[in-house]
């Protein structure tokens, strides 16, 4: 059963989404920059972010991760959850072109990370008053990163949870990721090595707030 806080965002692709402009934070509120639309995602979008997804992790994930560990998380551990989409939680942010260049949301559902390719997934339902929402799968195109939109959608994100009644958060951060979430409150955990087949692994860091 969906609960009564999840209904009527189930519709994927179908029916109007909203949209508006982010609100950029006080402490780049002089970084030169676009205007940027955030909106709920939708099924339509699935193979852009998936081409976002890919290019965000090579570029930005390079400096902390191998290739072959970046191209091994592509297979699941990073990549598109369509249940996000379905939930109405997953936001992209659109440049005026409307090219999607960044995504990233929130799930009621337990299932912390990964596309909808990893085997070790929990889609039952949270509950506000005991649970933790969880913070989903961000990514920044590498032309956009560093202009304020991941952490206007974590914003966004953490808003619309609040307003499902959930008021902790938890979430597992990539490598690169740390610094924006280690600045908007989360706090770190002990890493884990998470397996990626064969020998190979790849470090994630799981963090929580507050």
């Amino acid at each position: 059963m969906i609960p009564h806080s999840a209904r009527g965002a189930t519709r994927g692709g179908s029916g109007k989404t909203k949209m508006r402009r982010l609100k950029w934070p006080p402490s780049i509120a002089s970084t030169p920059r676009m205007d940027y639309t955030l909106r709920p995602a939708t099924l339509e979008d699935e193979p852009l972010l998936h081409g976002l997804i890919a290019r965000s992790i090579r570029a930005l994930g390079a400096g902390d991760y191998t290739r072959e560990q970046i191209e091994g998380a592509l297979r699941g551990a990073f990549g598109v959850d369509t249940n996000l989409i379905r939930d109405g939680t997953y936001l992209v942010a659109a440049a005026p072109s409307g090219l999607i260049v960044a995504c990233g949301g929130w799930s009621r559902r337990r299932t912390l990370f990964g596309s909808d390719a990893r085997a070790e997934r929990d889609e039952s339902w949270l509950d506000p008053g005991v649970d933790a929402a969880k913070i989903r799968a961000f990514f920044v195109d590498p032309g956009h990163a560093r202009r304020g939109i991941g952490r206007a959608i974590l914003e966004a994100s953490e808003s619309q949870a609040r307003a499902a009644g959930f008021t902790r958060f938890e979430l597992m951060a990539t490598l690169p990721g740390l610094r924006l979430y280690e600045q908007s409150g989360y706090v770190a955990r002990a890493p884990i090595d998470y397996p990626l087949g064969g020998d190979l692994t790849i470090t994630f860091v799981p963090m929580s707030k507050p």
